[in-house]
């Protein structure tokens, strides 16, 4: 072969993102069914070391990620004109957006039942090792030491030191540029190696599904049918009905083309379950349909770490209706006004990560509904959290294309350009941004 012949390796990569990722999706149901159909017990432990080690790599970069994103995405700010206008209308359109995915899922849960007929009782549920209360996440935001945050993964606390050193160098100016200089750089270093761990994604998939579904199998489905199907409805409606509604007559843009842009961070969202993971692939899909860099990337890793469409609106409220079914505990009108209020304002408890255990709980002390109750969840969370996730990063994309559009910033030339693929590596700008000016 000549060297200028492409490799294996480079026409694997000429593949489309999304075709790997449905190629790795098809072979980890496959395997995933044969190692459980079969008790091939050697196939099980394969997938689950794969699955495992691919989230293990997402997780090793999140703690330094999550720090240097939020820090310089603060003091980027300092290059937009009228930031704080722009954060608040930020701020305004993520509760916005919540409260109506909240909603949807307070309709399903009570048009549905999902937990009557399950065949569950409380018996069958379970205290969680760790538990939400609002005591928790008020005194939790604020660390004891710089250093346990990142060794116990403590995103919240990490965001807190992270927007403290940012607006401090705001405040300091000129005299903080070296930090800055070095945060940026270590930043693009982190979202380089993440990077290449994005591009195991499809491996990672079919470890992920396939582990999903040898050990849960089909049967536990069956059991929490209506639940799952709540979950995967509620988050279709918010995704592929809301947004663009949203789009079509707040933003004035077209669904479709917002859609072929973001797809590539919304199906690795479904895969990896982590919208911190996501975040670089996230920044990347929104300033590609024409949301300013200067203005994305504060908002894309602000976003990441409290904007949960699926794993803080819909997600509790569903399961607090699922737990209060199965417990035989009536809910009143009052309770749904609180699942509303903990979603939107307690939505920063995900923070991020797999899974929103955290946040249910919070939502479930709130209630006053028992904490057992998580327990009968967390069999089926892997196959929920996937839904999940691809929606929390859809809403991440969504609302920076719905306030740059709103402010005349969208590049709407680049916003009709878009495309789900090649997936490409982030280029680094060559020259300084100018001041990004907001319509009055």
């Amino acid at each position: 072969m000549s060297v200028s012949s492409p490799s294996s390796f480079a026409k694997y990569l000429k593949v489309p993102f999304w075709a790997q990722i449905l190629a790795g999706l098809v072979l980890g149901v496959l395997l995933g069914w044969l190692a459980r159909s079969q008790d091939i017990s050697w196939l099980v432990t394969t997938l689950e070391k794969v699955g495992d080690t691919f989230i293990g790599l997402l997780k090793l970069a999140v703690a330094p990620l999550v720090f240097f994103a939020i820090l310089v995405s603060i003091t980027n700010l300092r290059k937009v004109n009228n930031a704080a206008r722009l954060a608040s209308r930020t701020l305004l359109w993520f509760m916005i957006t919540s409260l109506i995915a909240v909603a949807i899922g307070l309709v399903i849960g009570l048009v549905t039942n999902p937990g009557s007929g399950t065949g569950l009782t409380p018996a069958d549920g379970g205290k969680p090792e760790h538990t939400g209360s609002w005591i928790d996440f008020l005194t939790g935001i604020v660390p004891t030491d710089v250093i346990t945050p990142f060794t116990e993964l403590n995103v919240l606390q990490i965001v807190f030191m992270a927007a403290v050193a940012g607006i401090a160098a705001l405040q300091l100016g000129e005299k903080a540029q070296p930090i800055l200089n070095l945060s940026e750089s270590v930043l693009e270093l982190l979202q380089k190696a993440l990077w290449w761990v994005i591009r195991l994604a499809p491996l990672g998939t079919v470890g992920l599904i396939g582990k999903a579904i040898a050990t849960y199998g089909w049967d536990l489905i069956g059991k929490y049918a209506t639940f799952t199907a709540d979950i995967y409805v509620g988050c279709a409606l918010v995704m592929f009905v809301v947004y663009p509604t949203l789009l079509a007559t707040v933003a004035k843009a077209s669904p479709l083309q917002f859609f072929k842009g973001a797809w590539p961070a919304i199906q690795l969202a479904f895969v990896s379950r982590s919208s911190v993971g996501t975040m670089p692939l996230t920044q990347k899909v929104t300033e590609r349909l024409g949301v300013p860099k200067e203005y994305a990337s504060f908002a894309v890793p602000f976003g990441a770490t409290t904007k949960m469409d699926g794993c803080a609106a819909i997600y509790p409220a569903i399961a607090a209706i699922f737990v209060a079914q199965i417990f035989d505990i009536q809910l009143g009108v009052g309770d749904y006004l609180l699942i509303a209020f903990v979603s939107v304002v307690g939505s920063a408890a995900t923070a991020g990560l797999t899974g929103a255990t955290v946040m249910l709980t919070l939502t479930l002390s709130t209630l006053g509904l028992p904490m057992e109750g998580v327990g009968l969840l967390l069999a089926i969370d892997p196959i929920l959290d996937m839904m999940r996730t691809a929606t929390n990063v859809a809403g991440q994309v969504l609302v920076p294309v719905i306030v740059s559009a709103r402010e005349g910033l969208l590049d709407r030339t680049a916003y009709d350009a878009a495309h789900a693929s090649p997936i490409d590596e982030p280029e680094r700008e060559k020259q300084d941004a100018e001041p990004v000016p907001v319509a009055a």
